[in-house]
């Protein structure tokens, strides 16, 4: 401000001393004029109006009214400002500021007629950038507008319009008071959506469902106005609900347990079982998607608005419309509908199902699995046994269907006769063969072999395969055939035993071992039993797994079938044998020592009194040679 009055006070010195310059010159003779130089003397508060200097009161007066032209703007404040020019790529917009701010000409595309003197809104972004100059942006002023307005709609639940422009990743974008918004694909209609291009470029109706002021982001919601009329429907039709009533509806999707139907704005669930009287693996099977279905009401829910609907329930249950000819004795034909363990059920006709229990797939009484013999779908003829029409409960029988093979058992089977069978079993202690349909028995794991021992009877014969067989014995009461596979040949035990008498040795290779023994294989096929204690070798070790060897027999039980073995009883036996030879030679040797010392002493005896003769005669000469 001081500069500003400075300058006018400038001015004028200069128009002064310009008007003296231009008056005329009058020579004088009085004395001379003393010329100034420089500026030192120059007063710099007089301006052109020969006015020097304002007094207190009137420059704040002035001050304060040249403050009052600037308008005080801070950053990020939304204003009015005028267009004051337009280039090819800016528009220059006036605020009051102290200089005008330039605005890109792209963010007028919407507005083409834009001209001179148009009053828009911007919002200021910078007072002065790097450059010094206003920035000032329509499109930042816009959104900050389109902001506060969808926080305002979603506080008050009001219905927005927008425009979807775009698809993108799990949904659409929609744009709403010319602000980008997510529009969920979940979010778009009450029935799954798959195809979202159908929705770009339409204009939708919206709510604001949910707002995120940190990053100011808002997500739309067309499902929820169709849900909000929905919801109308949905009162008005509960209202007047009843069950046993009769409605139409749409089939809108399906699932494994039901379909869920579309009743005119209110949902109903036709589950699985409700479908058809008879069985269904799917829904699918029956109703198809936007199918139009009669349907009536089982049951419902005011406070869950749960609706359960019947399709089934509309036609007569199947029990009480039974063919005239379905009796007891009846043969009939079904589709194998279920499989359990104690039997399959068979669907004679949709809604009526028999079972065959296990004990009815054959006459024959080894044990059968259901699950094996019966496959899903699988069609089979059956005789009636039961049929309660009151309880809806059939039996049925497959094995009826033939004559009892058992009654006649003993003019095809009779004892003592040899078959061939099929193996169609195998347990821990027997093999289970079918002669032929209803007809087999077991062999007893001991009745395999005449001279091996087996663990299991699937080390000897495989489920599949084709064994001979001699029936030994029938139980016809509890329809059972005991059978032998040994017994066909004679019983070797009778031949062996003096080929494999006590002390025999022979030679043979273990098979087996555990910690009782070992199974030793003998010649004949024959197998034996050694004890760990009579494994031991003569060098502390013992006979191991696939090692041969020399055995002794030190037990043969042919009753029991049973060799016991022994291979340190062997090396023991060498050894008590050598001591013995040992013990009998030293006995020799003495008896030998004892009759040369006999002799010694005999000899020695003699020589002895045949001395003392001789010197009792010299004596006696020599006592008389005294005497003389």
């Amino acid at each position: 401000m001081n500069l500003f009055f400075k300058q006018l006070n400038a001015d004028a010195q200069e128009q002064a001393a310009a008007s003296e310059e231009a008056a005329p010159v009058t020579a004088t003779t009085t004395a001379p004029v003393e010329i100034e130089t420089a500026h030192d003397d120059f007063d710099w508060s007089i301006d052109k109006r020969n006015v020097s200097h304002y007094n207190e009161a009137d420059k704040a007066k002035y001050d304060k009214v040249y403050e009052a032209t600037f308008v005080s703007i801070e950053d990020g404040t939304i204003m009015n400002g005028t267009v004051v020019g337009l280039t090819k790529t800016d528009v220059v917009v006036n605020i009051g500021f102290k200089s005008d701010g330039l605005v890109s000409l792209n963010e007028f595309r919407d507005n083409q007629g834009l001209k001179l003197g148009d009053v828009v809104e911007v919002l200021v972004v910078e007072k002065e950038d790097r450059n010094g100059h206003l920035y000032l942006s329509r499109k930042q002023a816009r959104t900050q507008r389109a902001w506060e307005r969808i926080v305002e709609v979603h506080k008050t639940g009001e219905v927005v319009t927008g425009t979807v422009t775009s698809k993108t990743k799990g949904g659409l974008i929609v744009d709403v008071f010319g602000m980008e918004t997510f529009l969920p694909g979940s979010q778009i209609d009450v029935k799954p959506v798959t195809d979202y291009d159908q929705f770009v470029n339409k204009t939708m109706e919206f709510k604001v469902v949910k707002i995120n002021e940190n990053i100011k982001n808002a997500v739309v919601s067309h499902k929820a106005l169709i849900e909000s009329d929905i919801e109308a429907q949905r009162a008005q039709i509960i209202s007047t609900l009843e069950k046993g009533q009769v409605l139409e509806g749409t089939v809108k999707n399906i699932t494994d347990f039901g379909a869920f139907m579309d009743l005119g704005g209110l949902d109903g669930l036709l589950y699985i079982t409700d479908i058809s009287w008879g069985r269904i693996s799917h829904p699918s099977e029956v109703v198809k998607l936007d199918q139009k279905l009669q349907v009536v009401v089982l049951d419902f829910d005011d406070d869950k608005k749960r609706i359960s609907l019947g399709l089934k329930q509309l036609t007569p249950h199947p029990w009480d419309v039974l063919p005239e000819g379905l009796a007891e004795g009846a043969v009939v034909k079904g589709k194998v509908v279920n499989i359990e363990d104690y039997g399959a059920f068979l669907e004679i006709s949709p809604g009526v199902e028999g079972l065959v229990h296990v004990s009815e797939i054959t006459w024959a009484n080894t044990p059968i699995n259901a699950k094996e013999f019966f496959k899903l779908n699988d069609e089979h003829e059956a005789k009636v046994v039961t049929l309660d029409k009151d309880s809806r409960k059939m039996s049925l029988s497959i094995k009826q269907m033939t004559e009892d093979p058992w009654s006649t058992i003993e003019n095809k089977f009779p004892e003592s006769s040899k078959h061939e069978g099929l193996v169609k079993n195998i347990t821990p202690y027997g093999v289970f063969v079918e002669l032929e349909a209803g007809i087999g028995g077991m062999i007893h794991i001991s009745d395999l072999s005449w001279l091996k021992r087996f663990n299991h009877p699937s080390d000897y014969v495989k489920v599949g395969e084709k064994i001979d067989i001699i029936i030994m014995g029938i139980d016809k009461e509890n329809r059972k055939l005991q059978l032998g596979h040994k017994q066909l040949e004679e019983d070797p035990w009778n031949a062996l035993e003096e080929t494999f008498a006590l002390n025999s040795i022979h030679e043979g290779t273990v098979i087996r071992k555990d910690d009782k023994g070992a199974v030793v294989q003998l010649p004949y096929g024959l197998e034996g039993f050694a004890p760990n204690r009579h494994l031991a070798k003569e060098d502390g070790k013992s006979v191991g797994a696939d090692e041969t060897a020399s055995f002794m027999v030190i037990e043969f039980d042919r009753n029991e079938k049973r060799i016991v073995l022994s291979h340190a009883r062997l090396w023991e036996q060498a050894k008590v044998e050598e001591k013995e030879a040992a013990k009998k030679e030293a006995r020799s040797d003495a008896d030998k020592t004892k009759k040369a010392v006999k002799n010694i002493q005999s000899k020695v005896e003699k020589a002895t009194l045949g001395d003392l003769g001789a010197l009792a005669d010299i004596r006696a000469k020599l006592e008389e040679g005294e005497g003389k």
